[in-house]
């Protein structure tokens, strides 16, 4: 039996990786999350909870000690490390936590490799922002674009990318990156775009919209994220990149309309407001690589995802 660390398992994106991984594998899951205002106990269903297949540590990926005993202890084969600040208003208002844990803390988690020869695998997840941003006549990013973040968020992130390079590049540690595009589904956090107007909508508030909306986006339902995640993971190569895209380009606007239109609701409730600063124009994912090296593609469709969202979101 394989024995998996998840860190940021409280969160949207981990919790929904551990019920694949739960469902899917009869694999130990060890969870650690120092438990942030985005992290939720309910995150994580009861069947799970008592499963005696998982277990929870409320630790900081920073603390190098606890962490390499958890390891140690408990022969850890595979560590996802999803443990981020992600929010980009939250980070032009104050960088510091950005720094803290998707640097410092993939560094971190970085140099328990040294001391673990038991883990047989280390994948960080990333984010298609590392890229930078694209106008709508230029090609989708490829794992080959050069990294130009533009915001403190996403230089985190390219900044713990980096460090995972390194450390392959110097130690043939076996690590793994993937990028995703902007996800959605549930358990997600109601600072996000998508449960943030879900929310407004049904309580009858204003929507607000950055500029004029028209910004481009690239969604992926995060179950077929996880299923990424998990071929990557499963894979045979280590040391390589693998964007893990929806292949569902969609301007902001047109995301708040179709949710307006699917509650029954009017677009009068939406607000444009003032554009965040520094904010990228269009992001899009070539998702060519991993389909062709590991037979991955989405399959949850845009629209059909939201709807099947709506029926969960009280």
């Amino acid at each position: 039996m394989k024995n998996i660390l998840v860190t940021g398992g409280l969160g949207f994106i981990g919790s929904n990786f551990i019920k694949h991984i739960f469902n899917k594998y009869n694999y130990n899951i060890f969870n650690v999350d120092i438990k942030t205002y985005a992290a939720n106990h309910n995150n994580i269903s009861e069947e799970i909870n008592q499963s005696g297949r998982y277990s929870l540590s409320i630790c900081d990926i920073n603390d190098t000690d606890r962490l390499r005993n958890l390891i140690q202890k408990n022969n850890i084969n595979y560590i996802v490390n999803f443990a981020a600040e992600s929010h980009v208003d939250n980070s032009i208002n104050n960088s510091n936590p950005f720094i803290k844990t998707n640097i410092n803390g993939t560094h971190s988690l970085l140099t328990l490799l040294h001391d673990c020869p038991s883990i047989e695998r280390y994948l960080q997840v990333s984010t298609d922002e590392v890229y930078g941003s694209l106008t709508e006549e230029d090609d989708p990013f490829t794992e080959d674009t050069p990294i130009q973040a533009n915001s403190p968020y996403s230089a985190s992130k390219a900044s713990a990318d980096l460090l995972c390079r390194s450390f392959y590049e110097t130690f043939n540690y076996p690590i793994l990156i993937t990028r995703c595009s902007n996800n959605y589904g549930p358990n997600q956090h109601e600072e996000k775009l998508i449960p943030l107007m879900i929310k407004k909508a049904k309580a009858g508030k204003k929507l607000p919209v950055y500029g004029d909306g028209r910004n481009i986006r690239d969604w992926i339902h995060v179950s077929d994220h996880c299923s990424g995640i998990d071929a990557v993971l499963h894979g045979e190569k280590i040391g390589e990149v693998y964007n893990i895209g929806g292949k569902n380009e969609v301007r902001n606007i047109d995301i708040v309309k179709t949710i307006l239109k699917l509650l029954g609701k009017d677009e009068s409730q939406i607000e444009f407001v003032k554009d965040r600063l520094g904010h990228d124009w269009r992001y899009a994912i070539d998702n060519t690589k991993i389909q062709n090296e590991l037979n991955w593609s989405p399959s949850v469709n845009l629209e059909e995802g939201l709807k099947e969202l709506l029926k969960t979101k009280k």
